[in-house]
């Protein structure tokens, strides 16, 4: 009975590969393995990437069941972030996890702390220099996302953009094939990898994307094609989701991870996997995510590290449900 290893474990185990892989992609030198053993990670958060005024390091250790029972055990180290400052933001994080318990949380901490550096940065710059020290309060910060809601689309929940008419397709007529964008590729070791996408509204368009791929020839010889699609239903607040490994195992789910920690909604991705004949380890999943994560930026359905940054949005996560 001592090395019985109980599921929930390998499942927890699991979404944490899973998750550090995407944020690996998301974040890349930003994001640092200290011990992949001991499942200690830390990742270096400033208000501006061109021009840093405020910084601040997130150290993160995550337990056996995290995230399926327990928070990750975490540290912020930042030498100017004390006292009420550093218990307010300690407060944000603890109610995120109380609100996403059993989910992966680790982007939206980064994204929670990122947005904190940006208020304070700003907040620093406009009021009286006698009173920098002061925060702005919780009702000012309510105030100020609300306007921001109004002036900026939020590129990680795709509210409404008008440079990408397309992503909103009126109704959710789906009597035509969707348009199909193929991203750049990545290459190693003679193995080749390429992104497809296509804005969906509903799964039999995601068919019917895929029935479309296939009609290429060079496409339809790839040795894998995962894909993964999420689509948002507004009336019950909810996602349809699903993915397909194709074969090459794990990695339809690890896309659709990459997927839901992005918060992307309404878009299918397929990644062709050409295999060139030389084992690549876990490094074909890391490909496999910044092939998808690339051509989502490139698209418009999610933020570049730097737009993220600048445009300080919230990422909002309705809940999701898986198709069959």
């Amino acid at each position: 009975m001592d090395d019985f290893i109980h599921p929930e474990s390998e499942a927890d185990l699991q979404d944490q590969i899973e998750e550090v892989e995407a944020l690996s992609s998301i974040y890349g030198d930003e994001w640092c393995v200290i011990d992949e053993a001991s499942r200690i990670f830390c990742i270096k958060i400033s208000d501006d990437l061109e021009e840093p005024k405020l910084t601040a390091c997130l150290q993160i250790i995550l337990p056996p069941d995290y995230p399926s029972a327990a928070p990750p055990i975490y540290q912020i180290n930042a030498a100017w972030l004390r006292g009420p400052e550093r218990s307010r933001l300690a407060s944000g994080l603890e109610d995120l996890y109380a609100e996403h318990a059993g989910e992966s949380i680790l982007y939206l901490w980064v994204e929670t702390i990122r947005e904190f550096l940006v208020e304070k940065s700003r907040s620093s710059e406009t009021v009286d220099p006698s009173e920098k020290v002061n925060m702005t309060t919780e009702e000012e910060v309510d105030d100020e996302d609300d306007e921001d809601d109004e002036e900026a689309p939020d590129l990680r929940t795709l509210k409404l953009n008008t440079e990408h008419p397309h992503l909103f397709p009126d109704g959710a007529n789906d009597d035509e094939a969707p348009p199909i964008k193929h991203g750049n590729t990545i290459t190693d070791r003679r193995s080749t990898f390429q992104p497809h996408l296509a804005p969906v509204v509903t799964p039999r368009q995601v068919k019917m994307v895929l029935e479309k791929l296939y009609e290429n020839k060079k496409i339809a010889s790839a040795t894998h094609n995962i894909y993964a699609y999420r689509i948002f239903c507004e009336d019950k607040n909810s996602f349809l989701q699903d993915c397909e490994d194709d074969g090459e195992t794990a990695a339809g789910g690890r896309l659709l991870h990459l997927l839901q920690i992005l918060d992307v909604r309404n878009v299918a991705v397929v990644v062709s996997r050409w295999y060139g004949g030389v084992l690549l380890g876990p490094d074909r999943f890391k490909h496999i995510n910044n092939c998808a994560r690339n051509i989502l930026v490139e698209e418009g359905y999610a933020a570049a590290a730097d737009e993220a940054v600048k445009s300080g949005a919230k990422a909002k996560r309705p809940k999701s449900k898986k198709t069959k």
